[in-house]
């Protein structure tokens, strides 16, 4: 089969920042699904890993990676259940595994949803990964109570980017929530106010800009872009027995001493701890794409796709890694194969 990877963490520049390559196509055993791939999408932990994985190596052979995928199951291993030869199938992947650039990927069959019926191939693949996170941000972490939370107000701090996109949309579709999204581009406020947002407030004096509304505190705060940065405001604007939920990570240590006194609870968001630790309700997954699949064909939510490029190339991965890098990129880049 055809696959890209590298063998080196170079800059997307690079020539051989990608590298196109021949490898043998893999065989599915225990719950793995043979999965012929028909779409991709790029996110930010694609270009995080490309750029550290090899960093200071030449690895044997080319790492594989991309985490978002769209295709039909060819083959099953032998402790499969869910899914038969023939599904179409979409998912986020696992961060421990060979990844989805590539013409055919092995997958566990719990990290796995069902296609959503009435979208488009390309409109499907923008979905898993985002969705995801998303979801076990709001659900999972902060364990929203769509009725007994009404009305609450969460700030979205990235509410244009893939993650932002899907949150905006869950958390006013099915969490009930007054959501305010955080925008500074003419483009990406009129993205974040189609996908639901009640407000859009600037990110570069983002104190003021929620006291002009009216919202100097709000009850929860998802950062999907810079903890760091915002630690020290989202303390401050974060409602007493407030909840934050970070997907960013921190070079350096959090003072957790500022959210004591207000009792505010602080989780990560990692995707991939379900399939990393294969922790025993990593099946959750599953309904999570399951019911993401239902809402997407009921129209509750619609996709997030923006670009499609066409083609397993090095030139389009190179371009969809540029995209994401730019840090610029409203909703999200799709690979058709």
């Amino acid at each position: 089969m055809k696959a890209i990877g590298f063998k080196q963490s170079l800059p997307i520049t690079e020539k051989n920042s990608f590298i196109a390559f021949e490898t043998e196509k893999p065989t599915p055993t225990g719950y793995d699904l043979l999965v012929k791939i028909w779409a991709i999408s790029v996110n930010p932990v694609d270009f995080k890993i490309r750029q550290n994985a090899a960093k200071d190596m030449v690895l044997d052979t080319p790492k594989i990676i991309g985490w978002d995928a769209v295709g039909i199951v060819e083959a099953v291993g032998d402790k499969t259940s869910k899914f038969k030869v023939g599904d179409e199938v979409y998912y986020a992947g696992d961060i421990t595994r060979g990844g989805c650039n590539a013409e055919y990927q092995l997958i566990d069959e719990r990290i796995v949803g069902h296609k959503p019926k009435n979208l488009s191939v390309p409109e499907a693949a923008a979905m898993p990964l985002t969705s995801l996170t998303a979801y076990e941000a709001l659900f999972d972490r902060i364990r929203i109570d769509p009725e007994k939370d009404r009305g609450k107000a969460v700030l979205v701090i990235a509410g244009a980017g893939g993650v932002g996109s899907i949150a905006i949309q869950l958390a006013k579709k099915l969490c009930n929530l007054t959501v305010i999204a955080t925008a500074s581009r003419e483009d990406s406020i009129t993205w974040c106010k189609d996908l639901g947002a009640d407000h859009v407030v600037n990110h570069y004096n983002l104190k003021e800009e929620l006291e002009k509304i009216g919202h100097s505190q709000v009850n929860y705060i998802l950062d999907f872009v810079d903890l760091e940065g915002y630690w020290e405001l989202a303390t401050d604007i974060i409602k007493p027995q407030g909840h934050i939920v970070s997907i960013t990570g921190s070079s350096k240590p959090l003072n957790l001493n500022l959210l004591k006194n207000k009792s505010v609870t602080f989780s990560w968001e990692f995707m991939y701890t379900r399939s990393m630790y294969n922790t025993e309700d990593i099946e959750r997954q599953q309904d999570i794409l399951n019911h993401m699949s239902q809402l997407l064909d009921e129209g509750t939510l619609k996709t997030t796709l923006t670009t499609t490029l066409y083609g397993l190339t090095v030139d389009n991965l190179k371009t969809a890694h540029e995209m994401q890098e730019s840090g610029k990129t409203i909703g999200k880049t799709v690979i058709l194969f």
